[in-house]
């Protein structure tokens, strides 16, 4: 099944005694693009993430953003170093004192001062370790995929419709070029005779040209080639590998295309151009729906 590339995947769990959210949003790109966002506490583990992600996303936009929280019930507690405000205190007065100032303190603004408040129960402590916070990752890693999974399968269904119309559109050019490859021939006798007025046509050189004729207007290679690649693109669609295909859909289209562009410039015929715009035009929309296949 494939892949889109535009998908999200969310999961939660603990990294020490932090509570951690991971938010993972995937867009069209050209290659793995990833931006990770990872708060202070757990951002020396972002290149264990990123190589996660390497191996989980083959293409795209990736952005990661990863939220931490302590529990209540583990969060350390602030404690007042009552020796250390006393001797800001003291220092304090004493400024007043000496310069002539009010005496009132603010306890808000001791507080602030350098070293006033500590914090008990392992502060310093390593907030867990990486394999809990890749853990968490793998997880919304899978809720992402499952999401690509189904908007690829929505894409797929889109270009399979539009594969159908190409299909179509060639097996009408195949059936109608062996008829107007009949009329062109015809054609050049009929003004062949008309300019020669009477006289004596060498037959040889006339059937010569007609075999060139033949030859620049015969299109059955490019319909054949145009079947192959299309016959490709449906099988990379459908064969349910699970390996990353939306660049050779692409490389795909640019064959189809350039089959499409050979068969035009042969044409020389009104049925037949219009099929071959047709199928240009479907080309572009299959272009646009592969683009956000990963």
């Amino acid at each position: 099944m494939i892949r889109s590339m535009t998908g999200f995947g969310a999961a939660e769990g603990r990294v020490g005694t932090l509570r951690v959210s991971v938010e993972l949003r995937t867009v069209n790109h050209r290659f793995f693009n990833p931006s990770i966002k990872l708060p202070s506490s757990l951002g020396r583990w972002e290149g264990e993430v990123r190589e996660l992600l390497r191996q989980r996303v083959a293409r795209g936009h990736v952005t990661l953003f990863a939220r931490a929280d302590r529990d209540p019930e583990t969060r350390t507690a602030a404690v007042v170093d009552e020796e250390r405000f006393a001797g800001y205190v003291t220092q304090l007065r004493a400024l007043a004192d000496r310069h002539g100032l009010d005496r009132t303190i603010d306890v808000a603004t001791v507080l602030r001062l350098p070293d006033v408040l500590r914090t008990e129960g392992g502060a310093d402590e390593p907030e867990g370790t990486a394999p809990e916070l890749l853990a968490i990752v793998e997880q919304a890693t899978t809720a992402l995929d499952a999401t690509r999974r189904e908007e690829g399968a929505r894409v797929a269904s889109v270009l399979l419709d539009r594969i159908a119309t190409l299909e179509a559109a060639y097996a009408r050019i195949a059936e109608r070029a062996p008829a107007r490859l009949a009329e062109q021939r015809e054609r050049l006798r009929t003004n062949v005779r008309e300019l020669a007025a009477g006289i004596a046509v060498d037959e040889q050189r006339v059937a010569q040209e007609l075999a060139i004729l033949a030859d620049r207007l015969d299109v059955s290679e490019e319909i054949d080639r145009f079947r192959m690649h299309v016959a490709a693109f449906r099988a990379a669609l459908t064969d349910g590998t699970a390996e990353p295909v939306g660049k050779r859909l692409g490389f795909l289209l640019q064959e189809m295309l350039r089959e499409a562009n050979t068969t035009g410039s042969k044409a020389n015929d009104a049925p037949m151009l219009h099929d071959v715009v047709l199928v240009k035009e479907e080309l572009e929309r299959v272009r646009e729906q592969v683009e956000n296949v990963e």
